[in-house]
């Protein structure tokens, strides 16, 4: 069974409620039934009810078994209205604006998982990630442990050329451009505590650069250095290298030549780049000539479950965010 294969039966085994946002993408509704037939979620659509069914039925999609439901015309509206205007007044927020944002679907299906009628939310196939992130950051909210919001890939290695095999956390590789190393450090908590959640395994994280021990001497590589140490500081159990090169993170036998006292060994699950650029090079390197799949970038930070997608996203890669969205609500 491979990596994903068991992130789709944990799913399966205990389905969370999720709200879709983009009822009016035949992407979301395809993802929608492809869900509710392997059970791993009760889904809900959001948009204009009969649009939403239209569309469905020019695709030939049977929602039968999906809620759809109009943010304009919800008889919870109101409350929800009410309950961002008194969430967001302090910033300027005001009844009449509340009551216009919440008919937008994405603060609607935000506001769901603020008040506990969903379980998370996923959205990105029309809206932007600045637009996803900053109504999660609004209207969710951050979790007690995390003062960022960052992401992660989780990058799935099941191909017969793949040496390693299984899940590995790519972070961050599509929010937090430059990083400084507080910054860092917050990442890589949040991405050992995704690899732990994901893959249903112990985290071993390596923090990337250039150099390896202080083989380099350069403020970029202090920044990870410093990134580590605090890292350490504050989760004095976890397995983690840092400053390595890549090929320390995930060749043994490089690993034992180059990192003395290594506590992953060139096995490392979590790889954490030291820049969005670096980030976002590696795993479209990986995607694109070593194969692996990527499922994200997934949202690490909140307080529930609000996941974003790429606008090219197919009905596929919807249905595995979603996958993942149900394990992050599992797991508060």
């Amino acid at each position: 069974m491979t990596a994903l294969e068991k992130i789709f039966q944990r799913a399966s085994a205990d389905p969370r409620s999720i709200v879709l946002a983009e009822g009016n993408d035949p992407r979301i509704l395809e993802a929608a039934v492809s869900a509710t037939a392997q059970g791993i979620a009760d889904i809900t659509v959001l948009g204009n009810v009969d649009e939403v069914k239209a569309l469905a039925v020019a695709n030939e999609l049977d929602l039968t078994s999906i809620a759809v439901l109009d943010p304009k015309t919800s008889d919870a509206a109101d409350r929800y209205a009410q309950a961002l205007f008194e969430k967001r007044k302090a910033k300027g927020m005001t009844e009449e604006k509340a009551a216009e944002l919440i008919r937008d679907p994405l603060y609607y299906a935000q506001m769901m998982v603020h008040l506990g009628d969903a379980d998370g939310s996923v959205a990105g196939a029309v809206y932007t990630t600045g637009d996803v992130v900053r109504g999660a950051i609004q209207i969710i909210g951050m979790s007690e442990s995390s003062s960022m919001v960052s992401s992660f890939f989780l990058m799935m290695m099941s191909q017969p050329h793949h040496d390693m095999q299984g899940g590995i956390v790519f972070s961050d590789c599509g929010l937090v451009i430059d990083p400084d190393a507080q910054q860092l450090s917050q990442i890589a908590m949040s991405a050992a505590a995704s690899a732990q959640t994901m893959l249903g395994e112990e985290p071993r994280v390596a923090m990337l650069s250039f150099s390896t021990h202080g083989s380099a001497n350069h403020p970029a590589v202090d920044k990870v250095a410093e990134a580590t140490r605090l890292v350490r500081e504050q989760m004095p159990d976890l397995k983690l290298d840092g400053e390595v090169q890549f090929d320390a993170a995930i060749v043994p036998a490089i690993a034992e030549r180059k990192v003395k006292d290594s506590q992953v060994n060139g096995q490392a699950n979590v790889l954490v780049f030291p820049s969005l650029e670096a980030g976002n090079i590696g795993y479209k390197i990986a995607e694109r000539i070593g194969k692996a799949e990527a499922i994200g970038p997934v949202l690490q930070g909140l307080k529930k479950p609000a996941n974003d997608l790429s606008r090219g996203c197919s009905a596929k890669d919807v249905v595995n965010v979603i996958a993942i969205t149900v394990l992050q609500a599992q797991n508060l």
